[in-house]
């Protein structure tokens, strides 16, 4: 890809373009530096929510116009909500950039919140809450959050709970936007077949008339973790299980190592040793994987996993030995090579989707104030050593550490 054009707003928003000449289609979005983590006791889901209502009306569109502004046209519109994070983004044809570059700075900077459409959406959510919680691989996702990160922000649902949703009223959106609003740790980024004159003449009409908000905001950092185990009996069909602890954070120098030993671990590829050991060579699971997920100041590092309730012990067993193997056996020169093309492979592949690529562009500057290109990276992974991985795999995966949380499977 050609080199990519980052520039600062008045206002503070960065704006970061890549262009590209081989798609007829324009991913764009703002990345903003707000997440479910910031919000109060009383505010719990609110985060989530906020990205749900700003599709319910603005100073000048209503729901439909908001919805049908881009479907009309074949593009997308969409959102989400993360730990630290909330996106608003759009994929159209290139002619409606214009459109689409409207909209999202509607529905993310004039959202007003009606009352009836929060009573609506309310419900929707709480329809949400509860599919989540009727799918058991789903809930033990969340409720391994609320483990690990006990006590804290980072430990709650991201949907928030039934109490905190029914109590939720239009004050309570503007308080949140107010406190945590700061068009400094905002970006928008966009990847797309657009010229850089043309994109100014959008940033110069939509762009730069957003007021400037400022806000001093201290996240609470999460400092006291202490590894639990806990067990859920449930009517389900299969046991589910997660396994895991604190891990880097974003900045840390061992985070690449961590994330390429975690690759090696139960990562996509169907040679993961935690596939081939639970699935290839016993039969005990159709799915496991391990996961890696950084924020500021700590991260999640998890394994998943569902099974039939007799074959649990037995499953839980193979994968502690799987993580001691990683801490006692340093990997030889030829899996050391394979891993690291491996991981080079994935990431390559993973820059190719445009809109993945804009989204990650929009969370690299704001955790990082940079962009790690491709070659960086590489050449990062390839000064990895086999003890890089064997200490990274001491410090975390060591048996004291880990947390389980078990739904044990009772037949119905």
């Amino acid at each position: 890809m050609n080199l990519y054009n980052i520039k600062t707003l008045e206002n503070g928003i960065r704006v970061i373009h890549q262009p590209v000449s081989n798609s007829k289609i324009v991913h764009c979005g703002f990345a903003l530096d707000i997440g479910s983590r910031d919000e109060k006791p009383h505010q719990v889901g609110i985060a989530h929510f906020w990205e749900h209502m700003a599709f319910k009306g603005t100073k000048k569109r209503k729901t439909f116009h908001i919805l049908n502004r881009l479907d009309s046209v074949g593009g997308e519109l969409n959102a989400y909500t993360t730990k630290e994070k909330i996106f608003f983004h759009a994929s159209v044809l290139e002619q409606y950039l214009d459109k689409a570059i409207d909209l999202l700075v509607d529905i993310t900077f004039e959202s007003i919140f009606p009352e009836k459409q929060i009573e609506k959406e309310r419900q929707v959510i709480l329809e949400e809450m509860a599919m989540y919680k009727d799918s058991p691989e789903d809930d033990i996702q969340d409720q391994f959050d609320a483990l690990v990160f006990s006590g804290h922000p980072l430990g709650n649902n991201i949907l928030g709970t039934e109490e905190s949703l029914k109590s939720f009223h239009r004050n309570h959106f503007l308080e949140f936007l107010e406190e945590n609003l700061d068009t400094q740790r905002i970006v928008f980024s966009i990847v797309g077949n657009i010229s850089e004159k043309k994109l100014d003449r959008f940033i110069k009409k939509y762009l730069e008339p957003i007021a400037h908000h400022k806000r001093q905001r201290e996240r609470i950092s999460f400092d006291h973790y202490l590894p639990r185990r806990l067990n859920f009996d449930k009517e389900i069909s299969q046991s589910q299980c997660a396994i895991g602890t604190t891990a880097y954070p974003i900045h840390h120098p061992k985070r690449l190592a961590f994330f390429m030993l975690v690759n090696i671990l139960g990562g996509p590829g169907m040679n993961s040793r935690l596939n081939m050991a639970l699935r290839e060579k016993y039969g005990f699971v159709y799915a496991i994987d391990a996961g890696y997920h950084p924020f500021t100041d700590t991260a999640l590092f998890s394994i998943f996993f569902g099974t039939d309730p007799g074959q649990l012990p037995k499953s839980i067993k193979l994968v502690k030995k799987e993580l001691l193997k990683l801490q006692n056996k340093p990997l030889g020169s030829m899996q050391l090579h394979v891993a690291k093309q491996q991981l080079m492979g994935q990431l390559a592949m993973a820059e190719e989707n445009n809109m993945n690529y804009m989204l990650m562009l929009g969370r690299s500057l704001l955790d990082k104030d940079k962009i790690e290109s491709l070659d960086e990276l590489f050449n990062q992974i390839r000064n990895i050593s086999a003890s890089d991985l064997q200490d990274t795999a001491h410090e975390i995966f060591n048996e004291n550490r880990l947390s389980i949380l078990t739904y044990t499977a009772k037949r119905r």
